[in-house]
């Protein structure tokens, strides 16, 4: 039985998206659980045979400051899942609730794996090849170290193995061009330590990649800091906006643009679906003793339930052991790298 805690406070929606999104998730997978953490009067009419309702009296609020989210809401229902997480109570933990808040919360209390300094977030963006490219960081760390993006490509093949069942995902660094002399100083650097990692068995570097590789699916995972991965997240979200407020306009216009708005209906609908990123929704707080996902803040019933089922597959497919493992066979890389600071 997989148990996943959930924060059903958390988002732009609370409970109003969460609670039927884990009914939806109860009722499609019998071989898991769900603790639900929240407030009282928000889980009082939710009953199921595999849900436990864990009350918290206070709630991380999307603008919180780290200071009050860290150190003053210290029973609130994103720290009392998390909680839950530490204490093996569930597998897995997930929030829509404020990003910065739940990584430092989740770093506190589960603390990162030996050798890991900063965890980092990673997701998956929709590509041309009808698969996703997962990239990382999406938004944890705006300045990163050449061997913070060894660390990064180290834990996220991991998960692209769990996500994909490839062995040995390929790993790509995102650069301004595919030379190895590109790039500002921590890249090449970055990429010095990729080849050598790729040397020792530890990854399998396809080498440099460009920001039009992440959509044309050139490989399976892309290595950033996260100020260019948000900005990238972004962007595939933009797109799937545009393509939906497309077919919208063009069916409220003349007679003449709906006909050709209907006879290319289904194409243009296929490829809405496609760059849908409530599908690819549910981003792994990688390099944690535990498993932690975010979903998106305003994410509806659809796009959590997607958040649920990544917390799901990672847990049962023990993403955390796997990233262990992972980072052991590393090490000696990854201390000779931090003995050169």
């Amino acid at each position: 039985m997989i148990t996943i805690a959930v924060d059903c406070m958390g988002g732009d929606h609370g409970p109003k998206v969460t609670l039927p999104a884990c009914r939806q998730f109860l009722e499609q997978h019998s071989d898991a659980s769900l603790v639900l953490v929240g407030l009282p009067q928000a889980l009082v009419e939710f009953s199921h045979p595999r849900a436990q309702i864990v009350l918290a009296s206070e709630v991380v609020t999307m603008d919180d400051p780290l200071e009050i989210a860290l150190r003053r809401k210290k029973d609130s229902s994103m720290r009392v899942a998390i909680q839950q997480v530490k204490e093996g109570s569930a597998q897995a933990a997930v929030s829509a609730g404020n990003t910065a808040a739940l990584m430092a919360i989740s770093r506190y209390i589960l603390k990162t794996i030996d050798g890991i300094e900063r965890p980092a977030i990673a997701g998956q963006i929709p590509n041309a090849t009808g698969g996703a490219t997962t990239v990382l960081d999406l938004g944890a760390n705006v300045d990163c170290s050449a061997e913070h993006l060894l660390q990064f490509a180290v834990m996220g093949s991991a998960l692209v193995s769990v996500l994909t069942d490839k062995e040995s995902p390929t790993v790509g660094l995102l650069n301004i061009g595919e030379e190895i002399i590109k790039g500002n100083e921590t890249i090449k650097k970055a990429g010095e330590l990729l080849r050598s990692a790729a040397k020792a068995g530890d990854l399998n570097f396809y080498g440099n990649v460009e920001g039009n590789d992440i959509f044309k699916g050139s490989v399976d995972l892309v290595v950033c800091d996260g100020f260019v991965g948000n900005v990238a997240l972004k962007t595939s979200e933009g797109l799937a906006a545009m393509i939906g407020n497309f077919l919208k306009a063009e069916f409220s216009r003349n007679i003449f643009t709906k006909m050709a708005a209907i006879a290319a209906y289904s194409v243009l609908n296929a490829l809405k679906n496609r760059v849908d990123h409530r599908r690819y929704n549910g981003a792994a707080l990688l390099g944690l003793r535990g498993l932690v996902f975010k979903s998106h803040g305003s994410a509806d019933v659809m796009g959590f339930g997607f958040a649920l089922n990544r917390a799901y597959d990672a847990a049962r497919n023990n993403l955390l052991d796997r990233v262990q493992v992972r980072i052991a066979h590393a090490a000696p890389l990854l201390v000779a790298t931090e003995s050169v600071q």
